[in-house]
């Protein structure tokens, strides 16, 4: 966002402007909208800044929910942004642990603070980005706890603050947060503050897992079955005896947790049961499956591949579970032909340790009938497999 889209857009008329219109979710209202704008006389500049933020508004909701509509966005700030629901735990460990002040350095638009300052914490948002720092004001208003700070979050001083929170920038260019040095401020510099206050650092969950440092709580977060971040806790944030925590957010279920010291021990593989688990995302991350498997009586399907087996169904948060109905070699005319039999119309097609693309089997399968049914491919005992199932959640 440059300078001058900014000050359109925080002008009281491109404000009101922007609150009185109503949320819509498809293009053609978005075209319409723009023709009715420009028909009212306003000018190019506001229409550009207040169509902007509409769209913004609307593709925030995801993370947002119904906030997103008091809200104003970047593009980059929305797409780096904390869920709500994931900043309300940042948010709760900072209380817990009785951290009243805390810095939140590159605070980005400013959801992490938001959460922060709902629970009443004195919360100094640092961000860089001169247009970024001034939507995250603006986001801010309504928390009088909260104030922010237009400047380098490596000078700012902490000795007025008791914790603090690190979500790193992208560096310009950078795709893929994987390395420490795509991140501004850098792993090594982020973890130096670290060791002056406690802390929480927001890292990408694909982080190469050799980088992590020893001695702090590297938890992995979930949200719906997509990982979306690790964060790494130091001092009074990092629980006693837990190097490794996967936490699980699904919908309106309470959140779920596991912990462990470390990276926890495989099962052995052992053949294929009733069952199919395959665990979340967050857990393969954490590396708790073999943790996971023990709670639940369960074997690994192969020793590489991040499938569970076992011949009673279990409840857990932890994964989600399958009941086998068919295996098969997999070879797609004996698919095809088992699916028919079945009356399969409706497939989810998931796979795990084979290269095959499912957007391209999908269309061999002929698929035709008032059944549905998931199809797994996968290996077990080194022979390729499908394995046709029902969920068994």
């Amino acid at each position: 966002m440059d300078a001058a889209e900014l000050r359109e857009l925080l002008t009281p008329e491109a404000l009101r402007l922007l609150d009185e219109l109503e949320p819509s979710s498809t293009t053609s209202d978005a075209v319409a909208l723009v023709s009715r704008l420009r028909k009212a006389g306003h000018s190019p500049g506001r229409v550009a800044a207040v169509l902007t933020q509409y769209r913004l508004r609307r593709k925030a909701v995801a993370k947002f929910g119904p906030f997103a509509q008091r809200m104003l966005f970047t593009p980059e700030g929305l797409e780096q942004a904390s869920r709500l629901r994931v900043a309300a735990v940042h948010a709760g460990r900072f209380a817990a642990a009785g951290l009243s002040r805390v810095a939140d350095l590159g605070c980005g638009i400013g959801g992490d603070a938001m959460a922060m300052a709902s629970l009443d914490l004195r919360v100094t948002a640092v961000e860089r980005d001169e247009a970024t720092a001034a939507i995250a004001a603006f986001n801010l208003v309504p928390f009088p706890t909260a104030q922010v700070v237009h400047g380098d979050a490596l000078e700012q001083p902490l000795d007025a603050v008791d914790a603090v929170w690190l979500d790193p920038a992208r560096r310009a260019g950078v795709s893929r947060l994987s390395s420490p040095d795509d991140w501004s401020p850098s792993l090594t510099q982020a973890l130096a503050i670290a060791q002056q206050r406690p802390a929480g650092i927001k890292l990408a969950p694909g982080m190469d897992r050799a980088l992590l440092p020893k001695g702090l709580e590297a938890q992995w977060i979930s949200v719906d079955g997509e990982v979306v971040e690790l964060v790494l806790w130091s001092g009074a944030l990092a629980r006693s005896g837990v190097g490794r925590a996967a936490l699980v957010l699904r919908g309106d279920e309470p959140p779920a947790e596991l912990r462990a010291v470390d990276d926890s021990a495989d099962v052995e593989p052992g053949p294929l049961g009733e069952y199919l688990y395959e665990p979340d995302g967050a857990v393969i991350r954490a590396r708790l499956i073999g943790d996971l498997a023990r709670s639940m009586g369960a074997r690994m399907l192969e020793p590489t591949i991040a499938y569970l087996t076992a011949d009673r169904p279990t409840s857990t948060p932890f994964a989600r579970g399958f009941r086998v109905l068919e295996r098969l070699p997999l070879d797609t005319a004996r698919i095809k032909r088992a699916l028919a039999a079945r009356q399969i119309g409706v497939l989810e097609i998931k796979k795990r340790g084979v290269d095959i693309d499912p957007a391209a089997l999908r269309p061999t399968l002929a698929l035709r009938g008032s059944g549905s049914a998931v199809l797994l491919l996968t290996r077990a005992a080194g022979e390729r497999i499908a394995l046709i199932a029902e969920r068994a959640d």
